[in-house]
């Protein structure tokens, strides 16, 4: 049985963990795919110059894969021949990082070895909590215009962990949810028109920096929900639009 069946089957629950960049050994990732129209697929990025073709992908019925020496920090795309016979130039759907906008790369990041968590007792009582019985109270917030620096720029992650937070359990809130954090690349959107669902907004800081974020808010008692928006997508070129050539992921 592939490693894939439940994927095709519609029934996968960690379809990130076989799609996307992982590291597959020391300084070698694997790339994987989902592009079942497309008659070639290959892997461009820093680590080959961005040449078409260089790198060629292997197809396991609609998934394309391959692996190859790269490193943490390297932007890359996936070029994907159509039926058609155009090209397109596709940042990674399943990608957990990416350029900061207006450059549109998916980057590849290792969190193996980035951050430790520290909210053990959180997590021990969240266990034992009834949540069906708990009160709960939620403080929904955009991070990009919560608060600003003076000069305008926007909070960061860890800017956010600083501030937020106690505002958060001074108020009273036993949550906070964010309006959508994945990537995007209109700043007016607040986060509703996505191309990177797995990725969360480089405009804020890194993912490890999310972690700090959440991390800090289970160390003041407080969850966090993220909004997540699976409904719909932009029509940026880098996105899930026409993936393949074809309506793949509409």
């Amino acid at each position: 049985m592939s490693q894939f069946t439940e994927f095709y089957n519609g029934q996968s629950t960690n379809a990130y963990e076989l799609l996307g960049c992982h590291r597959a050994g020391e300084g070698t990732y694997r790339f994987a795919v989902w592009a079942p129209n497309a008659v070639a697929v290959s892997v461009i990025g820093d680590f080959n110059n961005w040449l078409v073709n260089h790198d060629a992908m292997v197809r396991d019925d609609g998934i394309w894969e391959i692996t190859l020496e790269a490193k943490h920090g390297d932007c890359y795309k996936y070029a994907i021949t159509t039926q058609s016979g155009n090209v397109l130039y596709k940042a990674d759907p399943y990608g957990i990082c990416c350029e900061l906008r207006p450059k549109t790369a998916s980057v590849i990041y290792d969190p193996s070895e980035k951050f430790v968590w520290t909210d053990d007792d959180w997590t021990a009582k969240q266990s034992k909590k009834d949540v069906y019985k708990a009160p709960i109270n939620i403080y929904e917030v955009h991070a990009g215009s919560w608060r600003r620096h003076y000069d305008g720029h926007m909070y960061s992650y860890r800017d956010l962990a600083k501030y937020l937070v106690p505002y958060v359990k001074k108020m009273g809130y036993t949550h906070v949810e964010f309006m959508p954090l994945a990537e995007h690349p209109l700043d007016a959107s607040w986060g509703y028109q996505v191309t990177g669902f797995y990725a969360p907004t480089s405009r804020y800081g890194t993912p490890d920096d999310l972690r700090y974020l959440v991390n800090a808010f289970h160390h003041a008692g407080i969850g966090v929900i993220l909004d997540w928006v699976p409904a719909h997508f932009c029509k940026d070129a880098q996105g899930l639009i026409d993936f393949d050539g074809t309506c793949c992921y509409e």
